[in-house]
């Protein structure tokens, strides 16, 4: 049972993150990590490796420093790695998803895994949309996946109640929290890691050329960081019902909440 993997290279979530330009990230001195609901998607396949046997094998499509990514998912447990070179900055989803769904037609798969969203972008595009390109069925926000022969089960939360869908595989699933609880790279996993080599890449290797990827159909007008917080207001006295009404009075008259 063979997996492709595809993960994003994402800011820190713990980053302070600058704005270039008004419509870009400052990437000077930011640490990238892989994208989080990523890592729930590279443990079902390791798992999966690991009670069926098979491949798996993490995708990337991005600059040179997206290698590091890769090399992290191999200490973990992926088998192979293959890093398709390019600007993401420069691509809207669709684009990605042009050149990761070429890539994946070069891998031997049963399942593509994906997580449910890129952190940072959080679109949720680039999964479906490789689906369709592929002309797979896909599984969206999985938190509970079986897989049988030829065919997956997947489980997934919808407001008050839980979803259970079939499908056949080859087939597209994106993770959710929940799916599983992701394992750290063992000292063993990184050394044997540091031995695998890491397939490269260009799109015109996968008969793409730029204009199928940085022909955006998206662009971002504008990018700008969230307002900074007013300090809060402390109401001093210890009776509760005085408060209580400092309170009120606030929300009425200052807030203007109510």
């Amino acid at each position: 049972m063979n997996s492709v993997v595809c993960i994003a290279q994402v800011p820190d979530t713990e980053a302070r993150i600058k704005i270039a330009d008004g419509r870009r990230i400052d990437e000077s001195g930011l640490k990238f990590i892989v994208s989080p609901y990523d890592e729930f998607a590279l443990e079902e396949a390791i798992r999966l490796k690991e009670s069926k046997g098979g491949d798996v094998t993490v995708l990337s499509f991005g600059p040179d420093r997206v290698q590091q990514a890769l090399r992290e998912c191999l200490a973990r447990g992926a088998t192979k790695a293959l890093h398709v070179k390019g600007e993401t900055g420069n691509a809207d989803s669709f684009g990605i998803a042009r050149v990761l769904a070429a890539a994946i037609k070069t891998i031997p798969h049963d399942i593509v895994f994906f997580g449910k969203q890129g952190v940072g972008t959080d679109n949720s595009l680039v999964g479906p949309m490789v689906a369709e390109l592929l002309g797979y069925p896909q599984v969206n926000v999985v938190t509970h996946l079986e897989v049988g022969e030829g065919k997956v089960t997947a489980h997934r939360e919808i407001e008050a109640a839980e979803e259970v869908l079939e499908a056949a595989t080859p087939v597209v699933v994106t993770a959710q929290k929940g799916l599983n609880e992701p394992r750290y790279a063992s000292l063993k996993g990184i050394m044997a890691a540091k031995k695998i080599p890491i397939e490269t890449k260009n799109v015109t290797d996968l008969g793409l050329q730029d204009s199928d990827i940085y022909n955006q159909r998206v662009t971002i007008v504008s990018l700008e960081l969230p307002a900074e917080k007013s300090g809060g207001r402390k109401i001093e006295g210890g009776d509760p019902a005085v408060a209580a009404k400092e309170i009120l009075k606030y929300i009425r008259e200052e807030a203007k909440a109510l």
